[in-house]
């Protein structure tokens, strides 16, 4: 650190200082409470052990600017709190009230917020330390378990808000598909997006899966991760690190993403690495999104792939038929029972596994079906533009054999289809026009969080609200968007007698909906033509049908 930055730090701490003195003392006995329920919460939980104590908290005093701990009683006799999250907003509002954030929103009290429990955690190395330990000692499982709790604990993965997103299953002609409307990702207020406008491109971190978040105070462009704690692991020889997903879509999400900061590239070693990441890691599935921009993932600088303990609704998929190939004889494949276009291999051996899968992702980059709308590359300005990828998901089944979903991928796009022939169509697009990744290619919705509020105004509309009804015509209302969809529930369904039953038909009608929109993003529809040209491609890569 600077001389300047030193006595930046040092004025910043006597300016909080002098702010406190001028706050209530009830105030800051309640903040200095909350310092020794932290401690003791954080010492419960095995954030830190008892020779930290005296450690943390004057950490702790020393970020708000105190000089002596609580007095309403013996520092180190309060209880643990059975909740975190209002003990940590106490803190934020008094960090708020003597000025360590500059504005009262979410963006900034996250920022405070991982700040103070980044106080509360062990060095990285040791909790690589411990990782290895519990892995020697009790196995892999019992590693990623105290892992993900320790995740949980230090505030990393915010509970508190995963608990309010929306969830239901959605009975489809595919199977149970697990629909949710996420709210765990807070949003920005337009102030802060409009700063993070001005603010130069990142330099450091390079995106928000490099290595180097580990600690990092972040800004309003880019999230605080001072209680993130990553585990290296090798894949195919190479270094990767391993971490939990702080939004955790579904059971124990996790991301493992390469040393380096390097674009995603999907290649016979990625399908091998997701192959050593699950002989690693049995209990976990692993997938990784394409390559390609519209069906890609949102973060394709760096090379990374999301897994974790879920079975998913495609997993529970049967296949249309068993295929055997004389090239690959201790594999089997089969075409999944699925809206997009997948087709499964499986084997004991993992090896073999591997090249039957590569086999197939090689020859779906280069092949054409005109006829089924398939093209592998076309010509722009001169260039040959690549159109087919594959959604890779390897997993091990009950028996422990490894399985590889390959989900055919083509982004090519149409005077009619503009976003993607193979993407959510406009129709959709009221409810989703995001990419179709990995997560959903699986059968779970990720919809945006705006559908909380419109579906119940819809809900409202269905069972009698003739003035929101009148009121969403108006091109900007939040609803004005659904009008068409909503003259066809309208016409459908009538008046409903009330509001659960008008809020179950429209998450019905969501969810029926997104099967739709999967049935968009498949290469080969689920028709007869369909049927015939996934057929054509069987043939191409030499399986047949068998018993």
């Amino acid at each position: 650190m600077s001389e300047r930055q030193s006595a930046d730090k040092g004025q910043g701490r006597e300016h909080s200082r002098h702010l406190a003195n001028d706050i209530d003392e009830t105030v800051q006995q309640s903040a200095l409470y909350a310092v020794e329920q932290l401690v003791a919460f954080a010492q419960n939980k095995g954030l830190i052990g008892p020779q930290d104590t005296d450690y943390s908290r004057n950490l702790l005093l020393e970020q708000f600017g105190f000089s002596e701990p609580y007095s309403g009683g013996e520092a180190g006799g309060v209880m643990a709190p059975e909740a975190l999250q209002p003990v940590l907003n106490v803190l934020i509002d008094y960090g708020f009230a003597i000025g360590l954030i500059p504005e009262n929103t979410d963006t900034y009290h996250d920022l405070l917020d991982s700040k103070i429990m980044g106080l509360l955690m062990a060095r990285p190395s040791e909790v690589i330390r411990d990782f290895h330990q519990t892995e020697a000692e009790r196995g892999i499982e019992a590693a990623t378990d105290a892992f993900y709790q320790l995740s949980i604990d230090s505030n990393y993965i915010r509970m508190d808000r995963v608990a309010s997103n929306v969830y239901w299953n959605q009975s489809t002609s595919y199977g149970d598909m697990e629909i949710t409307i996420n709210l765990s990702k807070p949003e920005k207020s337009p102030k802060e997006i409009a700063m993070a406008k001005l603010l130069p491109p990142p330099v450091y971190p390079k995106c928000q899966l490099c290595r180097e978040n580990v600690g990092y105070a972040g800004r309003v462009n880019h999230p605080s991760r001072q209680n993130l704690r990553i585990i290296p692991v090798e894949l195919n020889g190479e270094p990767w690190f391993f971490q939990y997903s702080p939004y955790v879509y579904y059971n124990e999400h996790c991301i493992v993403f390469h040393h380096d900061h390097v674009p995603m590239k999907l290649t016979k070693d990625t399908l091998r690495r997701l192959l050593a990441f699950t002989k690693a890691f049995p209990h976990y599935f692993i997938g990784s999104n394409a390559d390609l921009p519209i069906v890609g993932g949102s973060i394709l600088t760096h090379d990374h792939f999301q897994g974790g303990r879920h079975t998913f609704p495609i997993e529970k998929a049967g296949v249309d038929g068993i295929y055997h190939n004389e090239a690959f004889p201790q594999v089997t494949a089969g075409i999944v029972n699925w809206p997009m276009s997948v087709i499964r291999f499986t084997s004991t051996d993992a090896e073999a596994l591997l090249e039957a899968g590569n086999a197939a992702f090689e020859a779906w980059k280069a092949f054409s079906d005109p006829v089924a709308d398939v093209l592998s590359h076309t010509e722009q300005e001169g260039e040959t533009i690549p159109h087919n990828t594959v959604t890779p998901i390897v997993r091990r089944d009950a028996e422990g054999r490894y399985q590889m979903d390959l989900v055919l991928r083509n982004n090519r796009t149409s005077e009619e289809y503009p976003e993607g022939i193979f993407h959510p169509h406009r129709e959709m697009h009221h409810i989703k026009k995001e990419n179709i990744g990995l997560i959903e290619v699986m059968g779970l919705a990720i919809l945006p969080g705006r559908l909380k509020d419109e579906l119940d105004g819809i809900a409202d509309i269905l069972c009698g609200d003739d003035k929101l009804a009148v009121a969403m015509q108006q091109e900007g209302h939040p609803l004005f968007k659904h009008a068409d969809w909503i003259y066809q529930l309208n016409t459908r369904f009538g008046r409903l007698p009330d509001k659960e039953t008008a809020v179950r038909t429209v998450q019905n009608e969501v969810g029926l909906k997104f099967s739709e929109i999967l049935e968009h993003a498949g290469v080969y529809k689920r028709n007869p033509s369909g049927h015939q040209a996934f057929g054509r491609f069987m043939k191409q890569l030499g399986y047949t049908l068998g018993e």
